[in-house]
């Protein structure tokens, strides 16, 4: 089973109320995750513990320039994001080095599944 991480607890919170579903990540994460696949959602430390939040689906995975990230996708990466330079900031502290528009980035939309006896609604 693979694990989509999160270093930072702070979107612990976000993840389980449903309001980040999604994740940028630099580089090509193609060959890792994949659409359909099921992945196990945590947050941690590097070679720490890792907390498991929820197992979720990988809705869609679509690598493109930073520039062409939509603010929705922003949005759902970290919702306290709205602009391209909010994400430039945010993403090169999290991997310690200058982040630019033009580098290329990997949106990997999610979905919770939802574990136990139940039918989920249906959308008509």
């Amino acid at each position: 089973m693979l694990a989509l991480n999160f270093y930072s607890t702070v979107f612990a919170d976000a993840l389980r109320h449903g309001v980040k579903t999604a994740t940028i990540r630099l580089g090509d994460k193609r060959d890792k995750y994949c659409d359909g696949q099921v992945v196990w959602i945590t947050v941690g430390r590097r070679f720490g513990t890792r907390r498991k939040i929820f197992a979720a689906i990988i809705d869609r995975v679509e690598m493109k320039r930073l520039a062409e990230v939509t603010p929705r996708e922003i949005e759902r990466d970290n919702p306290q994001l709205r602009r391209h330079e909010d994400l430039v900031e945010f993403l090169s502290k999290i991997y310690g080095r200058p982040v630019l528009l033009d580098d290329e980035v990997t949106v990997i939309h999610f979905s919770r599944v939802e574990e136990g006896e139940g039918a989920p609604p249906m959308d008509v």
